[in-house]
């Protein structure tokens, strides 16, 4: 069983493209939590942090959609946490340790996972830190299931567990095409949802102007068209064009925590999916440092 404890500030030897500034210096800490013991159908997320770090040198550093690059960041890359895959609640109280000693350190955590349970690890975190914190929420699926097959923590319960935390009118969800009856019927009355794309996205954004956001993205939300390599993959997804305008959109407001999650590589053998999701990476972390870069 692997243990987390020190680990935070020791140098990874194989890092994410650009991702190679000391803990000391860094803004951001990027960190994976390669879990995916609750996935309901097709496993394979536990391996997407470390098969995207291997496969970012495929990419460059610099962004044409942005005029920035990578180089001039400060990201710390820490690695992989080294999670229990037989109780759940470990594996989310390493995550949530891991990532208060980023808060603490007052850097951003930005985590890769995994599946999207690992989500609620980092909000806890982030949650205790920022007591009125507001969450955007991108995926194909509501997430807002109280229980599933009876378990309260669950991939497809997580945004119903970050409810339990930050309360009604916090939650804020894009994109969504799936889920059953009774879970949109709860969301009406508990959290925002726009259905199926990215729509009236600005009007939330300036409503959350000066406000603590955590920013949670299920790669999920691409058409699989474009996005096959994932666990629960929902036709009739958004493009990458239009998720990168949308995370441009929410990237200027004050993000105190975020994560990306869902890439499962075995189940796209091409790496198209996995160098999507690079690329997507590569736009949000340009995105959070821009305002010291420029």
């Amino acid at each position: 069983m692997g243990d987390n404890t020190g680990k935070i500030k020791g140098r990874n030897i194989e890092t994410f493209l650009g991702c190679d500034k000391s803990f000391e210096e860094a803004r951001i800490v990027i960190f994976g939590a390669p879990f995916d013991s609750t996935t309901s159908y097709r496993p394979g997320a536990r391996f997407a942090s470390r098969t995207m770090r291997a496969e970012s040198y495929g990419l460059e550093t610099y962004s044409p959609y942005q005029d920035l690059d990578l180089e001039d960041t400060a990201v710390f890359d820490g690695g992989d946490l080294e999670l229990c895959f037989g109780d759940t609640d470990r594996a989310l109280n390493d995550i949530t340790a891991y990532a208060q000693e980023i808060l603490d350190s007052d850097k951003l955590p930005l985590m890769i996972g995994g599946e999207h349970l690992v989500t609620l690890g980092t909000v806890r975190a982030v949650a205790k830190r920022y007591p009125d914190l507001h969450v955007i929420h991108f995926d194909a699926h509501a997430d807002l299931r109280d229980d599933y097959l009876g378990a309260k923590l669950s991939h497809a319960t997580v945004m119903h567990r970050v409810w339990d935390i930050v309360g009604d009118g916090r939650i804020c969800q894009f994109g969504i095409r799936s889920g059953d009856r009774t879970e949109f019927e709860w969301g009406k009355q508990h959290v925002t949802t726009r259905r199926f794309d990215f729509e009236g996205l600005d009007k939330i954004v300036e409503e959350l102007r000066g406000k603590p956001v955590y920013f949670t993205l299920d790669l999920d939300v691409l058409d699989p068209s474009c996005f096959p390599g994932t666990g629960t993959p929902e036709a009739g997804g958004v493009t990458f064009v239009q998720l990168l305008d949308a995370i441009l959109k929410i990237g200027g407001l004050d993000i105190v925590g975020c994560d990306m999650n869902e890439l499962s590589p075995p189940l796209d053998p091409s790496g198209a999916s996995t160098a999507t999701a690079l690329k997507v990476l590569r736009e949000l972390l340009l995105k959070l440092e821009e305002k010291y870069i420029r």
